[in-house]
């Protein structure tokens, strides 16, 4: 593999949406934009009762924003439509009724962290260690702190935040709400989801679609304090400090 994709697949009424790209599954803005529609797509397709989110290889999840299109920002604009990316796909899975099932096969850092704590039931393996990278480079995780505080409180967000140069255990981020599941191998984290999606299936798609809607009470400004948090963030990538930190990580 080697060309960034977002590719969705329905059997048996469970529906597997995918991303991958070449550099640790990091998110370009035309793989957010893509993955954004993918689940709204299914979301309304009536023949989906459940989704799975997953991401291409068998190491990395998802290495947060495209470290090569942070650096090319250089205005304000640019910045949120580039941030507000990340606020899309949280979106998108917010509003979307069906129940995603979140598929973490290896680490996960930045905005892959907000990805994940979109997710309505999240699998893991012992090897998705997370980490919230963000104030490393001088910005902060402000798009996907929403999604990740609703799942770790504000305790555990703020703590993987601030001390945002490591990595925590998946099982802190099991203890914490985050993952459900934590598997030793990929291939047992596999049997697992889809045995579990096949029951999840079964159910009436009415109630899920209640419960999801009721899970997800008090996020209904999102549309608005995602954009409004995607404009900070394209602000301080411009600031003199984010940029000398990216030429040193470049």
């Amino acid at each position: 593999m080697s060309d960034p994709y977002v590719k969705t697949q329905t059997e048996n009424q469970i529906t597997t949406i995918e991303f991958f790209h070449p550099a640790h599954n990091s998110l370009p803005s035309d793989v957010l934009a893509n993955l954004a529609q993918a689940i709204t797509d299914a979301g309304n397709d009536d023949a989906t009762k459940v989704i799975i989110l997953k991401s291409g290889g068998e190491r990395t999840f998802c290495a947060g924003a495209s470290f090569k299109e942070l650096v090319a920002i250089n205005d304000e604009k640019t910045g949120l439509r580039f941030f507000s990316g990340f606020a899309n796909v949280i979106n998108a899975m917010r509003k979307c009724p069906k129940f995603i099932i979140g598929r973490v096969q290896g680490k996960t850092v930045g905005g892959g962290v907000g990805v994940a704590a979109a997710t309505d039931y999240c699998f893991a393996t012992k090897f998705a260690a997370i980490k919230l990278s963000e104030l490393n480079i001088g910005i902060g995780p402000f798009v996907v702190g929403p999604a990740v505080q609703r799942k770790l409180g504000l305790t555990g967000m703020s703590q993987i935040a601030i001390n945002a140069n490591e990595f925590y255990s998946p099982e802190w981020a099991k203890n914490k709400g985050l993952f459900a599941e934590v598997y030793d191998s990929t291939e047992e984290m596999d049997t697992g989801i889809q045995a579990f999606a096949e029951h999840l299936a079964t159910y009436n798609p009415d109630a899920m679609a209640e419960m999801k809607k009721m899970f997800w009470t008090g996020c209904e400004d999102w549309d608005t304090l995602l954009i409004e948090r995607a404009e900070i963030s394209g602000r301080l990538v411009l600031s003199d400090f984010t940029k000398e930190t990216l030429k040193r990580f470049r």
